[in-house]
């Protein structure tokens, strides 16, 4: 990005405070400027041409990209203050926020990575009646199209096209490699005279094609069938919705990039070990499907992925993080917006998350037509709503903002970021973290200058770290005086607790556990555990034999929470042969009690004092005992031929008579 900003008051429509950016931020404000699209536009060219420049409009975008490609220059930067704070009734008090926007606006933040998907434009057609013959009919010029009949109007003896009938078991993949599964499956026979027939079905066939056109007006083939690329459903009784996605399936061949929304680290899931199941939290929230499970750890489609990042805010342990962009530049934007407020002047500011489709529009409408934003509330725009999660609220309030909104999406679902978000409000100690779900610009409006907010008194932190890193440290910031915060259900803090009466020490829960939380002692009969790595996944619960552990979801903000205790210990047996401690007394004690004298492997004097020896001692008495399992016996004579004859003959009287 740039470090020129031009400044533009729109026909005087809004005012800008130049001297307050340029004193607040590392750029270089030029004078404000009333027409930079029209009139002024000399003004525009000549900038455009000295480079390094961030324009502060947004609206007209495409008039300075057009007049830069014109001008052959690279295209500037673009940062909107005009509608996110120019543009309200608190517009003139609005300094402190156009400094921070336009220091946001000049971060550079590093690009997606993306993958390259081809489709060659093999579009199958599902559903019944003349409407797929007759979509099929207008794409068969521009898209190799087999239409898939599923039920048994008269075929059109249109040939630009194949015909197919059956019914869908099953759909899988996205644009430029769907595989569909498909029941009494019938071929169109083209000869003979008279109606077209068709083959004898088959049960399991398999197609695969680029583009899917769902016309059977039934429930989607797909989860989410809106977020998957390459598969468009439309009702047939709506003609409008219907060319309407003939349209977009026209568009849907070539080469495309499909961004690699997620990174995955299998070695951190803690999905499962040793067959026991533990955290499925992606699996469960997952919209489209991508997420399925590979064993000790899940596995992710990325051409099925569509980016909504709740995976990202509700995986415990890290294994799945957002990538485009990643955590660490949303904890940078939002350091940097709430540093340049204060250093402008801002006091408290409140921030206002938004997606890129419906908040901004809301917030456009607001600004144009209504009372537009406060000047304290700046607006925090995010391609990834759900994984926006407790971690990022976290490190806002600790950054210096009082409160967070979330401004829903249509679209969005709910359930991640209401859990997210009281989760957060629990690790704050207060409820600073709101969802807002209006689709109405004046009531959002309305929400944000009537709401009431108390000042955060913490001290501001910088957000670095892991996800988890950041939410301990912005906890510890806003609770300078707590010990222990009790969170809700299924959070991913909290404690192990063990039932000692009941736990045997058979460390079963260490070797399962994924994040290293549990742990033993090499040298005394001992359960450890670390409160700050525990993930609260659930594996020791569900391999402990005697049901002795619980959890208990909670931050604590002691330095306990990062080393080990002693959850459980016991006295360990010393062997009675060489008195080398090992296993636990009570243990070995109840298993003596049990087997001496009435198991038959134990049931001489020798043989039960075994059981309590060491494992060299037990192997040295088993080898001298009578009964020794490691003797061989005497060893075997080779046999050899002279062997074989007498055997022969002294069985057989007449053998040699034979011989001779």
């Amino acid at each position: 990005m740039g470090t020129k900003l031009l400044l533009c008051d729109c026909l005087g429509s809004q005012t800008v405070d130049a001297k307050r950016i340029g004193d607040a931020t590392a750029l270089d404000p030029s004078r404000v400027y009333t027409n930079l699209c029209g009139t002024e536009a000399d003004a525009s060219a000549k900038a455009l041409t000295e480079g390094d420049v961030i324009v502060a409009c947004a609206q007209e975008r495409a008039f300075f990209e057009m007049l830069a490609e014109e001008l052959g220059v690279d295209a500037p930067g673009f940062v909107d203050l005009r509608d996110r704070a120019g543009w309200s009734d608190e517009g003139q008090t609005a300094g402190a926020k156009q400094a921070a926007l336009a220091a946001e606006g000049a971060l550079s933040i590093p690009m997606s990575k993306s993958v390259d998907v081809v489709s060659e434009g093999t579009c199958l057609i599902v559903g019944a009646g003349d409407a797929v013959f007759a979509a099929a009919e207008q794409l068969c010029e521009a898209l190799a199209v087999t239409v898939l009949q599923t039920d048994t109007t008269d075929v059109p003896l249109d040939r630009r096209f194949d015909v197919v009938r059956g019914t869908v078991r099953s759909l899988t993949g996205a644009l430029g490699g769907f595989t569909v599964k498909i029941d009494a499956f019938s071929q169109l026979q083209p000869g003979g005279r008279g109606a077209f027939s068709f083959s004898a079905p088959q049960n399991g066939a398999v197609s695969e094609c680029d583009i899917v056109l769902d016309l059977t007006g039934d429930t989607a083939m797909v989860p989410a069938p809106h977020k998957r690329d390459g598969y468009l459903r439309a009702d047939p009784r709506q003609p409008g919705a219907v060319a309407a996605q003939l349209s977009d399936a026209v568009q849907m061949v070539g080469t495309f990039e499909k961004p690699l929304y997620v990174a995955l680290e299998p070695a951190l899931c803690a999905h499962s070990r040793a067959e026991q199941s533990g955290c499925s939290k992606c699996l469960n929230i997952c919209p489209t499907g991508a997420i399925t499970s590979a064993g000790d750890h899940v596995a992710i489609d990325p051409m099925i992925c569509a980016g909504c990042g709740a995976c990202t805010a509700l995986c415990p342990s890290g294994a799945i993080t957002y990538d485009a962009p990643p955590v660490s530049a949303v904890f940078r934007r939002l350091e940097t917006l709430a540093t340049t407020y204060r250093k402008a002047g801002g006091q408290a500011p409140r921030l206002l998350v938004h997606d890129a489709d419906h908040g901004i529009e809301m917030i456009q409408l607001a600004a144009r037509f209504g009372r537009g934003l406060p000047a304290d509330v700046i607006p925090f725009e995010t391609d990834s709503l759900a994984g926006f999660g407790h971690a990022e609220m976290m490190a806002a309030l600790s950054c210096g903002f009082v409160h967070v909104d979330i401004l829903m999406s249509p679209r969005t679902e709910r359930d991640t970021p209401d859990h997210e978000a009281a989760l957060a409000c629990a690790l704050a100690g207060a409820p600073r973290v709101h969802i807002l779900d209006v689709a109405d610009p004046d009531a959002l409006s309305d929400h944000l200058f009537n709401a009431s907010v108390d000042a955060l008194s913490a001290t501001p932190t910088l957000p670095i770290g892991t996800r988890r890193q950041v939410a301990r440290v912005s906890a510890k910031a806003l609770n300078p005086e707590a010990e222990v915060i009790a969170l809700p259900d299924h959070a991913p803090y909290g404690a192990v607790l063990v039932n000692t009466d009941a736990c045997t020490l058979c460390l079963s829960c260490v070797s399962l556990c994924p994040s290293g939380a549990l742990g033993d002692n090499p040298d005394l009969p001992q359960l450890l555990f670390q409160e700050d790595a525990c993930l609260q996944c659930g594996l020791c619960a569900n391999i402990c034999p005697e049901d002795a552990i619980a959890l208990e979801p909670r931050m604590n903000l002691t330095e306990t929470a990062l080393s080990q205790v002693v959850l459980n210990e016991e006295e360990p047996f010393a062997c009675i042969e060489c008195g080398a401690l090992f296993g636990v007394k009570s243990t070995i004690e109840k298993i003596s009690e049990k087997l001496a004298g009435k198991h038959s492997m134990f049931a001489t004097s020798d043989a039960a004092k075994m059981i309590k020896m060491c494992d060299n001692c037990r192997i040295q008495a088993q080898y001298h005992s009578e009964n020794n399992p490691f003797s061989l016996g005497e060893p075997r004579i080779p046999r050899t031929t002279h062997d074989y004859l007498k055997e022969r003959d002294e069985t057989d009287p007449y053998s040699k008579r034979r011989d001779h």
